[in-house]
C-alpha cells in the first residue's frame, strides 16, 4: 500500500468528490459565460424546462398518430414554443427534441437587444437594462434575464428619460425642442 505524501493529502482534502460533477461542468460554464447569465440557477431552470418539454413531446408521440387529442396537444405545444421564440417553425414534435438551454438563453432581453442592434455586446446590453434605459411597451424593465416572446420583441424601445435615446435622436437630427425640456 502506497503512503500519500503531504502535498497529495492536501490536494485530496480540497477536492470535494461529492460535488465534483456540479463543479466541473464545462458546458454549463461555457453557456453561462457566453450568454452572461448572472444567476446559475437560471441555467438550471432552463435545463429543467428543456427536459420537461422533451418528456412531454415523448408522451405525445406515444399516442396514436390518428388520435384527435395527439393532434390537439401537438398543436398547443408547438404554438406555445413558437410564440415564445424557442423553436423557429411549427412543423413537428421532432423540434422539441432539439431544444437546448441556449434556445432559452437566446430569448433573454440582453441577447435580444444585441440582436436588434440596441447594443454592440451583451455586457453593454446588460448595463443598459440594469440602468433602466429599456422599456417593453409602457413598462420599464431592469431585469436582463427577462424572457422576451416574439410579440414583446416589437415593443422594445428606449425609455423616454434615457440619455442614450436623446443622443441617438440628436445624432440623427431628430431631437425635438419639446424633448429638451
Amino acid at each position: 500500500m502506497r503512503v500519500l505524501k503531504y502535498h497529495e493529502f492536501k490536494l485530496l482534502k480540497k477536492a470535494d468528490f461529492l460535488q465534483w460533477k456540479k463543479e466541473r461542468n464545462l458546458h454549463e460554464t461555457r453557456i453561462i459565460r457566453r450568454y452572461r447569465i448572472q444567476r446559475p440557477e437560471d441555467y438550471h431552470q432552463y435545463n429543467k424546462l428543456c427536459g420537461r418539454i422533451k418528456k412531454l413531446a415523448e408522451k405525445i408521440k406515444e399516442l396514436d398518430p390518428s388520435d384527435k387529442k395527439r393532434v390537439e396537444y401537438t398543436d398547443i405545444l408547438l404554438e406555445k414554443l413558437y410564440e415564445m421564440g424557442i423553436i423557429p417553425l411549427k412543423r413537428s414534435l421532432e423540434q422539441c427534441a432539439k431544444i437546448t438551454v441556449s434556445s432559452f438563453c437566446r430569448r433573454r432581453l440582453a441577447v435580444v437587444l444585441v440582436r436588434l442592434k440596441y447594443a454592440e455586446n451583451l455586457k453593454e446590453a446588460t448595463t443598459f437594462v440594469e440602468q433602466g434605459h429599456i422599456r417593453i411597451g409602457p413598462h420599464q424593465v431592469t431585469d436582463p434575464a427577462l424572457l422576451v416572446t416574439r410579440n414583446m420583441e416589437d415593443f422594445i424601445t428606449w425609455t423616454d428619460h434615457s440619455k442614450i435615446k436623446r443622443k441617438i435622436l440628436q445624432y440623427n437630427d431628430q431631437l425635438d425642442d419639446y424633448d429638451l425640456l
